[in-house]
Order: C-alpha cells, then sequence, then structure tokens
C-alpha cells in the first residue's frame, strides 16, 4: 500500500523594513504563528536566491508589561544578541501596526529599550556600556552585541569579508566570534565604518550595534571629542550620541531612518 503523507504548508504574511540598508524580515508574532525552533526555516527565509532575502529575522511579539518584545534571528536561522538597526526597524513596524504612537519601550534579548518616532528616523536607545578594552591594534566592547574597531587608512578596496571572517573566528574570539569594524576617520566628529557581521557571514551595508561601538572607540581612545559622532556607512549615515559618567558610558542613542520596502506573503 502507497500511503502519502502531505506536509502541511502555512502561507505566511512577512514584511520588509530596511535601515540603511541593513534589511530584515518582519513577522508579526502576536498569535504565535511562527515557530521559533525552526531555524532552517528562518535561514530560508533570509536566504537572498532561494526565499525573501534579509540579513536577520525579527518577530514582534506581545509583553506582559511593555509595548512588544524583539525575537532577532541572524540570517543562519540562529537566535543572536541585540541588533540596533533591527530594533528601530521593528518600531517603525510597531508604530505601522498601530501598537505605538511615536515612543516605545520594548524587551529585546539584552533588556529593555526606549524608542522615539520622527517621521521616518528612529532614535533607540541602547544598554550602557560598562567597559572597552583597548589593546594595541583594535578595540573590544559589547553594545548588545561584541564588536571589535579597529582603524584602517583605507576602505575603499579592503577586502572586509576575508579580513573580517580571519578576525571573527580568530583569537581571542575562536567559537563565539565577534563582529567586526574597519574605520576611517574622516574628522573630528566623522567616521566612515565598514563592518563584518557574525551569523550574517559577510559585510552588511550598516550595523546599529556596529557603528554604537565605533562612536564609543574612538571617543575613549582620543580620536574625538565630540559626543554626538556622525558615521558614514555602505548603506547611508547613522548618528550616535552618549554622555560618559566616570568608566560607564551611558544615554546612548543610535539614531537614522528606518522603512517598510514591501510587504508579501510566502508559502513555507
Amino acid at each position: 500500500m502507497l500511503i502519502l503523507i502531505f506536509a502541511m504548508l502555512m502561507e505566511l504574511t512577512f514584511y520588509k523594513y530596511q535601515g540603511t540598508g541593513n534589511d530584515f524580515v518582519m513577522i508579526d508574532n502576536r498569535q504565535q504563528i511562527f515557530d521559533k525552533n525552526n531555524t532552517k526555516l528562518v535561514a530560508k527565509l533570509c536566504n537572498r536566491r532561494f526565499g525573501i532575502g534579509a540579513d536577520g529575522l525579527i518577530l514582534l511579539e506581545n509583553h506582559p508589561k511593555w509595548d512588544f518584545k524583539m525575537v532577532y534571528f541572524n540570517a543562519d536561522g540562529n537566535e543572536s544578541s541585540m541588533c540596533g538597526n533591527g530594533g528601530r526597524c521593528l518600531t517603525a513596524f510597531a508604530k505601522f501596526l498601530g501598537i505605538i504612537e511615536n515612543k516605545a519601550i520594548f524587551e529585546a534579548i539584552d533588556g529593555l529599550h526606549h524608542a522615539i518616532l520622527d517621521n521616518h528616523v528612529v532614535k533607540l536607545q541602547m544598554q550602557d556600556v560598562l567597559s572597552v578594552e583597548i589593546h594595541n591594534q583594535h578595540v573590544f566592547l559589547n553594545t548588545g552585541s561584541p564588536h571589535h574597531v579597529q582603524m584602517e587608512t583605507q576602505l575603499k578596496n579592503l577586502d572586509v569579508k576575508e579580513l573580517g571572517s580571519k578576525i571573527r573566528y580568530g583569537n581571542p574570539y575562536k567559537d563565539e566570534g565577534t563582529n567586526v569594524n574597519f574605520v576611517k576617520k574622516l574628522s573630528d566628529n566623522r567616521f566612515q565604518v565598514r563592518t563584518y557581521e557574525r551569523g550574517v557571514e559577510d559585510e552588511t551595508l550598516s550595523c546599529g550595534t556596529g557603528v554604537t561601538a565605533v562612536a564609543l572607540a574612538m571617543y575613549e581612545t582620543g580620536e574625538t571629542k565630540n559626543k554626538l559622532i556622525v558615521l558614514e556607512t555602505e548603506g547611508g549615515n547613522l548618528q550616535v550620541s552618549f554622555e560618559k559618567n566616570k568608566d560607564t558610558y551611558n544615554n546612548i542613542w543610535l539614531i537614522g531612518p528606518a522603512e517598510q520596502v514591501f510587504k508579501g506573503s510566502i508559502t513555507c
């Protein structure tokens, strides 16, 4: 006897958002329709040839106390640490869904975040940074995600993927890995940044936690005396403002555009 087994297929509604070229698949998961344990599905949806294509996938979920909850997955399908541009885009998505007006408080993997919307610009408050490690050739710090920051004399012809992957998997980072930021100083308050992101395992056009790390690293090493810094990424410009209280960086804000690209559905 021939037994046919039919898999249950689901039509999934999704939205595509981007923040300075850092793009995300957004799913309204307030009804818990998405299987968060299905890493293969996340990776497939993020695949640029066989899926929708994105640097990551973000679920917007209900929260018992705050406006919403953010669940973020890297393009490889694994749940990841904080994504700054993703948080900004999710705030814009929440506004689109009518969950918030112009302000939000939401929970992410690294804790609570405040956000403010001003037309297409979203300002996201990042977590305080308690430690900045200065090494001979680089700076390391965690801005919700770990970041290696190093200065370069030129970025235009730099092979970010090759060099970034070597640093990402090398000592002392190894299996856990790190994101890698290459920086060129343009002026006292302006820096050019290119970033290799772990989980994407390639260069992305922009990285929110990355430019935040760069801004703090440049201040900590004396490359700038400004506390409002412009970061030029491959996908556009972001701003980071902050305060320093003794050894702690606080009141850190990541500022930039966040826009809906399109809405669609996919059978999965």
